[in-house]
């Protein structure tokens, strides 16, 4: 009886050692020089100018090492503009996003006739840039001309002030929501659009209403979503500088050259020519900025919170 022996298998070649492909290099290379460039080398150079201070009597600059930032962290007028900005974020950014979920949910549901023109609509405003957004609310705020003026002049007396110094931040907070909720909304509702058919389904056969799906389904599935419009927000808040630098040409009384931590670090600037002091606020605020940003993301991204 004669036995079949096994095909035997082709010995593999072995594998060549100690060569490295690096052609994958070459293809983010462009990008890499891109973000060193306009990321990296300006982040370097601020850090170099908060370690040093000019010399009023001898001329020129000395290093000072931290001492920048030691006088960062005791100045008033840096921790008075970001109290400011916290309290804008604190009351502003969660206005903007229930307007931008509602918003989401209302143009993602089979009962809103014309959603696309509503969508288009509500993001028209984020079209609009900042500066020209900022020129438009105020001529509407402006105490003697605008529509709040006529309000005025209609009722006799002065009873809708914009720009007073109890409402300056509402109307800031009023024209940076108008801007951004239509970016948020599309946001949310692109996140809407991707919740698998399944789960809608389900909650059908389960006879699940509109509040209740809403509930289980579309609010679990934009958590990753909200996450990054608050993170998004939280930047946007603490580098407010368009709307009150241009609105203070209309109320000098109730905005300051500190007013918002960005407009503080601009007019030490470029006002008053104090470089290495402007490096170290603009350094310390976002430092702190991107630890709020980290922590909000952990809190957001942990199951079961």
């Amino acid at each position: 009886m004669t036995s079949v022996s096994a095909p035997t298998r082709a010995p593999r070649p072995a594998a060549r050692r100690g060569r490295v492909d690096r052609r994958g290099w070459l293809f983010v290379a462009p990008f890499l020089v891109v973000f060193a460039l306009v990321f990296l080398a300006p982040v370097a150079y601020a850090v170099w100018l908060s370690l040093f201070r000019e010399q009023v009597f001898f001329g020129g600059t000395a290093f000072v090492g931290p001492a920048n930032y030691v006088a960062v962290l005791r100045d008033a007028k840096f921790w008075e503009s970001f109290l400011r900005m916290s309290l804008f974020l604190v009351v502003q950014v969660p206005v903007m996003l229930a307007l931008a979920l509602a918003a989401a949910l209302a143009i993602d549901s089979a009962r809103l006739h014309a959603a696309g023109f509503f969508r288009i609509v509500i993001f028209l405003p984020y079209a609009v840039p900042g500066v020209v957004a900022a020129l438009m609310w105020g001529f509407l705020y402006g105490d003697d001309f605008g529509l709040a003026a006529d309000l005025n002049g209609l009722l006799g007396r002065e009873v809708v002030r914009p720009l007073s110094g109890d409402w300056v931040l509402a109307s800031i907070g009023n024209v940076v929501t108008w801007e951004f909720v239509g970016y948020n909304m599309l946001i949310l509702y692109s996140a809407l659009k991707v919740v698998p058919a399944d789960l809608y389904e389900a909650a059908a056969i389960d006879g699940a209403g509109a509040w209740r799906t809403i509930r289980s389904v579309k609010l679990p599935a934009l958590r990753g979503a909200l996450v990054v419009a608050t993170i998004f927000s939280i930047i946007g808040s603490f580098q407010l500088f368009n709307e009150p630098n241009i609105l203070r040409s209309l109320a000098p009384n109730a905005i300051s050259t500190s007013y918002t931590p960005n407009m503080y670090a601009y007019n030490l600037s470029f006002g008053g020519q104090q470089y290495n002091y402007s490096a170290t606020v603009a350094i310390v605020m976002g430092v702190i900025t991107a630890v709020i940003a980290y922590v909000v993301q952990l809190r957001g991204t942990r199951k079961g919170a």
